[in-house]
């Protein structure tokens, strides 16, 4: 951790109150994110953490406060996503997002740190741990999908369509409905009774914040999240070297996958754990993911 920070991180050497927001630069433009807790601590590596697409790192927020309390804590908007800047190619894949949020850390002064990355996030992470395996420590892998070629290719026809602008905003009846139905169906666009998940809708809240920072990112967020589908985990999860996490919730839409990854995976540790629905089943999975960031 560096002695001094950039300007839009600077703010003084405690347990900050809440969480904070602030930009790291990068040759594409600014990369937004969310931070919380010791800044300069020396007893504990930095926690980086990934989120799932579409949105941002807002629907990380619940896991922030506690893990912050033993370290330094910065939840990335991903490119493409929530109030981070567009790529700049057309050839979108993981390992060049791995590499964009590499170099938004390098901005920030961060070296080694510890990872964390759910859903989409979880493939940006993995990538993140096999381009620079000597800077992740502990790497936390929540929710890996392991998609046939057939599923691979309906999703990349089918899940995430490009959204189309209009003066009457259509884009937002959309949108709004994919947010929605995906809590409801897998695939979200599947809508009838074999595809129904048993979870139901988070609250008005919830549904309304996380569906504003889709909107921000109408135009970038399909890209992303179709480069995510295309990622061949297959070949790539072997390869990581990091002391990994490998965990999913029951209730999460990718748990039929969790047996098929955890045999790519056979030294890393997995668990299955309760989600964070409820106030009881998020302290129950924060207390696992400290647990495995204590380890030495």
């Amino acid at each position: 951790m560096p002695d001094t920070l950039p300007h839009a991180m600077a703010s003084s050497n405690k347990l900050t109150r809440g969480i904070q927001r602030g930009f790291a630069q990068i040759e594409e433009g600014q990369v937004h994110f969310r931070h919380a807790g010791l800044e300069h601590a020396k007893s504990a590596r930095a926690l980086v953490m990934i989120h799932a697409s579409p949105g941002s790192a807002k629907t990380l927020e619940p896991l922030m406060p506690t893990l912050a309390k033993r370290r330094w804590v910065i939840a990335l908007d991903t490119l493409g996503n929530g109030d981070s800047c567009a790529p700049q190619t057309s050839h979108i894949d993981m390992a060049y997002l791995a590499r964009a949020h590499l170099r938004a850390l390098d901005d920030l002064g961060v070296d080694g740190f510890d990872l964390y990355g759910t859903h989409t996030g979880a493939n940006i992470a993995a990538e993140m741990a096999i381009a620079q395996p000597q800077r992740v420590g502990h790497l936390i892998l929540d929710g890996v999908s392991l998609y046939s070629q057939a599923q691979r290719q309906e999703f990349l026809e089918h899940y995430a369509p490009d959204v189309v602008l209009d003066q009457s905003g259509s884009q937002f009846q959309f949108m709004w409905g994919f947010m929605r139905d995906a809590y409801l169906f897998w695939p979200w666009y599947a809508k009838s009774a074999a595809h129904l998940r048993n979870t139901g809708l988070p609250s008005a809240e919830v549904l309304h914040d996380k569906a504003v920072e889709v909107f921000k990112a109408a135009r970038t967020y399909p890209a992303i999240y179709r480069a995510a589908l295309a990622y061949d985990k297959s070949t790539r999860l072997p390869l990581i070297k990091s002391k990994t996490l490998l965990c999913c919730a029951k209730t999460d839409m990718l748990f039929e996958y969790f047996d098929r990854v955890s045999a790519l995976m056979p030294q890393a540790q997995t668990q299955v754990t309760q989600g964070i629905s409820n106030a009881e089943h998020l302290q129950a999975t924060l207390a696992m993911f400290e647990l495995f960031l204590e380890q030495s």
